[in-house]
């Protein structure tokens, strides 16, 4: 079934966010990223209107205590989703976008928000294995991908009880022969679709440094009037590279960007983010306090809750011939394209051409460690287990083993590997792990003849 542009009349109540009676968000206000780790943290600090957690961190029939709380107080809770993979060459899955609607209606959410990016590639488009980035990896700006984009958006947009907004994301490597601005290609999906946009000031500092693109021009090409909110987080410079760590103070240029985004428009919510690292309660109530400092500097006397007819037009123009289909050639030239990237990145293959070889030796660092630091959090015994040994061990198996199907498979492929390996070598650290790996696989751990026979397969491949 193909998805078209849905039209929007004049009084009608609509998802898009566009004028003509779509609901009106209003002003969110102040807030701040909901993790479990510092969930006392946030029901305690002053002044904060509204929160976001992730949504596939939240089960919709068992919200956490302590979302529970802040809702009953009035405040309002958005999801966050980190998976859908708006940005890729496949449509967007079916379940994901039920899940993330039944956690809107959990939460009473006003609209819910996802990444321009792409998380996972190859598939039936590509009659190869479906890779997983366990990451947000940026997507060309061109006119296949926006044609994509576009297209996945819209199929999102009709499967939400709610808005949805879209966020810029961070990026290392910059793809070669982009035929967009981020500034114009963001001005053109929201043209197009009428979807709102969540602007991450922290990101577009971070594009500064890695890519050059100059924050300003960005803020100047983008239609500030679709903003539904603004995130603002912390990072750190390392050898002239900008890492988005989300465990790092916000720094004075990402407040820059934020007030050179206030001289344009008044956002109508502006949250902090943190991921890792937590600061005590009192650093985060000063964060919040420096970002109500930088707002309140001079900007207009709008906000950012309507788009302009123009928009409204644009969502009304008929679909380019194709777009939608599973066999149209955008869709299979963007999947050849992101697959040989991300099997780059994950299983060591030849870099695609056109491509910085050393950017791209930062990305498979930062996203080998990642793997690494997130299957610690999931599997904490299996560091335990391992000692010291357990990071380079990692990575080491994440050199040319893509992640299949998330952290938690990640974690008990990652053990299977080893007790193939006959490892570790201590006899009680490899009975402990021989037990966690069957507990959780639900199935015998493999023999010794299973194991040389893997291992043989290994080496084959490897050559």
């Amino acid at each position: 079934m193909s998805h078209t542009t849905r039209v929007v009349k004049s009084g009608e109540v609509g998802n898009t966010g566009v004028p003509g009676g779509p609901r009106d968000l209003g002003a969110l206000g102040i807030g701040i990223g909901w993790r479990p780790e510092i969930a006392e943290a946030v029901e305690a600090l002053p002044g904060v209107d509204w929160v976001e957690a992730v949504a596939e961190n939240v089960c919709a029939g068992h919200l956490p205590d302590s979302l529970v709380r802040l809702r009953a107080r009035g405040v309002t809770v958005i999801p966050h989703g980190v998976s859908l993979g708006l940005g890729g060459a496949a449509r967007p899955d079916a379940k994901r976008l039920a899940d993330l609607a039944e956690r809107a209606g959990a939460l009473g959410s006003p609209l819910v928000t996802e990444h321009i990016a792409f998380v996972r590639a190859g598939g039936p488009l590509t009659a190869s294995p479906t890779l997983e980035a366990g990451h947000l990896l940026p997507v060309p700006r061109t006119k296949d991908a926006l044609r994509v984009l576009c297209e996945n958006v819209r199929i999102a947009q009709d499967s939400l009880p709610v808005p949805l907004a879209v966020e810029n994301i961070a990026a290392l490597i910059n793809w070669p022969d982009e035929e967009m601005t981020e500034g114009q290609f963001l001005a053109e999906l929201v043209e197009r679709t009428g979807v709102r946009l969540l602007i991450d000031v922290a990101n577009l500092h971070t594009n500064h440094v890695n890519r050059g693109e100059d924050p300003a021009t960005a803020l100047d090409q983008l239609p500030v009037e679709a903003i539904a909110y603004v995130h603002v987080a912390g990072g750190v410079e390392r050898d002239g590279v900008w890492h988005d760590t989300h465990a790092h103070p916000v720094s004075a240029p990402v407040l820059d960007v934020l007030a050179e985004l206030r001289s344009r428009v008044s956002p109508p919510g502006v949250l902090l983010e943190r991921d890792d690292n937590f600061p005590p309660t009192a650093e985060l109530a000063a964060e919040l306090d420096t970002i109500r400092a930088t707002l309140a500097g001079p900007g207009p006397e709008r906000t950012s809750t309507t788009l302009s007819r123009k928009a409204v037009e644009a969502t009304e123009a008929p679909e380019a011939p194709g777009a939608g289909s599973p066999d149209d050639p955008a869709r299979q030239r963007l999947a050849l394209a992101q697959t040989a990237l991300l099997s780059a990145l994950v299983a060591g293959t030849p870099a695609p051409e056109g491509f910085d070889s050393r950017r791209l030796g930062v990305q498979i660092r930062a996203l080998a460690a990642k793997r690494a630091e997130v299957v610690a959090k999931v599997a904490p015994d299996i560091p335990r287990i391992l000692g010291a040994g357990y990071r380079a061990a990692f990575l080491d198996y994440a050199k040319s083993r893509p992640m299949r199907a998330g952290y938690r498979r990640d974690a008990l492929d990652f053990a299977e590997h080893l007790l193939i390996a006959d490892r570790p070598e201590d006899a009680a650290a490899r009975r402990e792990l021989t037990q966690w790996w069957r507990d959780r696989s639900g199935a015998r751990p493999p023999r010794r003849a299973t194991r040389m026979a893997r291992a043989a397969r290994s080496v084959l491949v490897g050559r």
